[in-house]
């Protein structure tokens, strides 16, 4: 039986100096599917795919974007939607 991957969501707060620092951290845990960026009023800033084929090559401009919104040093909240796989437990046959 095949294990079909989930997705959860979590909120984490930042500065704008720390934006970029932290978005780099995520992207390297590996589990990460999409990082969504919103200012201090909840509107998305920037949303950013993350795949394992994407890292490397299309994630460098997105880094450099992030880095442009911490210049302008405001509060700033990261949605993180990981990829958990399932964990259920089948009796054998």
């Amino acid at each position: 039986m095949t294990q079909q991957p989930t997705t959860s969501t979590e909120q984490i707060d930042v500065k704008g100096g720390h934006l970029v620092e932290r978005v780099k951290e995520l992207v390297h845990e590996g589990n990460v599917r999409r990082i969504i960026i919103k200012d201090s009023d909840g509107k998305t800033v920037m949303e950013v795919p993350v795949t394992v084929g994407v890292v490397g090559f299309l994630l460098a401009p997105s880094v450099a974007a992030i880095g442009a919104l911490a210049a302008l040093a405001a509060d700033y909240s990261i949605e993180v939607e990981r990829e958990t796989p399932e964990t259920g437990i089948t009796a054998p046959a």
